[in-house]
């Protein structure tokens, strides 16, 4: 039987689409498909901040149909949280790695300072995430948040303290505040758009100022002859 002309267009508009449609549903390991769906989201995320984002769009960003998004985050803090979880994990990830890339603890302080420009420095902002979340009342983001300055601090205060001698407490609280420069400054220094110091300077500045204050503690070997980074 002959179709009709309206019938022939009709068959052609579905096999025109049937590729697109195919590409979009295209089936991909789970882990694949997560870890689309976490980079689809961390551009919206980032640039609408959580309230303000929408599950439609990030659906549309992935190139997936709503119920695929579902079937891997049940709803929209589930993502959030599972993408907040890889970017705190991606900064104690490099903080571990500066700690150990040296036993010079002056090189130390620079690398843990490093850590922190570059990670902030991202061309994703994927930094907002942690240290500019807007969702903060939310328990269980801002155990996410606070993790990354407890478990930073946490490892810097092992280094203090085992070249030093000072109490854990002590200890702690000077790490802690090396942590805490290290983040506010590198989110000022890329936050100022006027800034014409690039991260190299940035990170030697506030490196020695960090070092100027954590080397005058004496080590626990020989208290009387320098600082922590003393030989």
């Amino acid at each position: 039987m002959q179709r009709s002309p309206e019938a022939r267009q009709i068959a052609l508009a579905v096999t025109e689409t049937q590729p697109a449609e195919r590409a979009r549903g295209a089936r991909l390991p789970r882990s694949a498909r997560r870890a689309q769906l976490l980079d689809a989201a961390l551009d919206v995320f980032v640039a609408n901040g959580y309230h303000a984002a929408a599950m439609d769009e990030i659906a549309e960003r992935a190139g997936v149909s709503k119920p695929v998004l579902y079937q891997h985050f049940p709803g929209k803090l589930e993502l959030y949280l599972a993408l907040l979880d890889s970017s705190c994990d991606t900064v104690m990830d490099a903080v571990r790695q500066a700690l150990a890339s040296t036993d010079d603890n002056k090189e130390r302080v620079a690398a843990t300072m490093e850590a922190f420009y570059t990670y902030v420095s991202g061309d994703r902002a994927a930094f907002r995430l942690v240290f500019e979340s807007d969702l903060t009342n939310e328990p269980a983001v801002r155990e996410r948040v606070e993790r990354v300055t407890n478990e930073s601090a946490s490892l810097i205060a092992e280094v203090i303290h085992d070249d030093t001698g000072l109490p854990a407490e002590a200890s702690e609280l000077l790490a802690a505040s090396l942590v805490g420069m290290a983040q506010v400054s590198a989110r000022y220094w890329v936050g100022n758009s006027e800034s014409t110091l690039d991260r190299e300077s940035a990170v030697g500045l506030v490196s020695g100022l960090a070092w100027r204050g954590i080397s005058g503690y004496p080590r626990s070997e020989s208290p009387h002859t320098g600082g922590i980074g003393s030989t």
